[in-house]
């Protein structure tokens, strides 16, 4: 337990009859950063707001730190940084203003250095130069940039970020991705929920996938990847004879296009595919065995594309 940043056991959450979140394990190493997938409606953000203690579960519990909760949530949450579903300041303040009023709030923060440590928090979003503007007056990437500043307050041995880069531009979400990489490289665990590949593949020691409540995956990155079956792929003028090598070698999940047949290897050798092709009188243009990418994975897990998630 105390090799976990965040650990629960039969995390459940139940709303009336429907059951939100059902009996999740996370695992989530210290110092790691944790891709938290899934798609909408799968119980991610639901499983952070009872991580927060935001929300109660109804059965199950969970540790952050090393130490349980909600008993101890008075020592471990200041030591936690966290944004969840979207930010919310006050919108007649500036950023600054609004970073004040929640340092002020913050009992276990130093009076004397709250100016300076809102202004680095400011920096390190790159919000330096609009800190004195109105909250309304902020675009959504800025409103974002300010909530990720506000978890920025103080030193966090774990962040809880849910969708950070919503409503960034490229630019800001490659900035937030350096960011998240700093902070893990400055010792901090991050737990980070998002729909972008790029930030997993880019930044994600390991993954953790959500599919209707339950968590379906729960692996370092590299590995998952690799669990995966490679895929066959075969590029030629007559795919449907292709894709009826594939069938009888024992290929599973052939698909077909106008230039191409594909199908999992599993345990067949790719040169015996290549044979069987040509003993069949099959044009084989070229031929490849390809790694399943992060997307495929999560297909293969949830059965949905990863453009629903959220």
């Amino acid at each position: 337990m105390n090799d976990l940043a965040v650990a629960s056991q039969g995390l459940t959450k139940r709303f009336g009859s429907q059951v939100a979140v059902d009996a999740v394990d996370l695992a989530v190493p210290r110092g790691a950063v944790y891709g938290f997938l899934g798609p909408n409606g799968s119980g991610k953000t639901t499983t952070i707001r009872m991580l927060l203690g935001l929300i109660r579960p109804t059965a199950g519990g969970h540790h952050l730190l090393g130490a349980a909760m909600p008993d101890h949530a008075a020592d471990v949450l200041p030591h936690v940084g966290a944004l969840v579903e979207g930010p919310g300041f006050h919108p007649y303040l500036s950023g600054r203003d609004n970073l004040r009023r929640l340092d002020a709030a913050d009992r276990t923060a130093e009076a004397r250095t709250s100016g300076t440590r809102i202004a680095a928090a400011l920096e390190r979003v790159g919000l330096s130069a609009a800190a004195g503007k109105r909250y309304r007056l902020y675009s959504l990437g800025m409103k974002q940039r300010l909530a990720i500043a506000a978890a920025l307050l103080q030193p966090r041995r774990l962040l809880v970020l849910d969708e950070p880069t919503n409503g960034l531009d490229p630019q800001g979400t490659r900035e937030v991705r350096t960011l998240v990489g700093e902070l893990a490289a400055e010792g901090a665990t991050v737990l980070l929920s998002t729909h972008l590949l790029a930030e997993v593949e880019q930044i994600c020691t390991h993954v953790g996938v959500m599919h209707k409540g339950r968590l379906v995956a729960q692996e370092p990155l590299a590995q998952l990847r690799a669990d995966a079956e490679p895929r066959a792929r075969v590029l030629t003028d007559q795919p449907a004879d292709a894709a009826r090598v594939l069938r009888t070698l024992g290929l599973t999940e052939i698909a077909e296009s106008a230039s191409e047949a594909s199908g999992q290897l599993g345990a067949v050798a790719p040169e015996k595919v290549v044979a069987s092709l040509v003993h069949d009188g099959v044009a084989v243009r070229g031929f490849s065995v390809e790694a399943p990418s992060l997307e495929d994975v999560f297909v293969r897990l949830t059965g949905r594309g990863f453009d629903v998630s959220g």
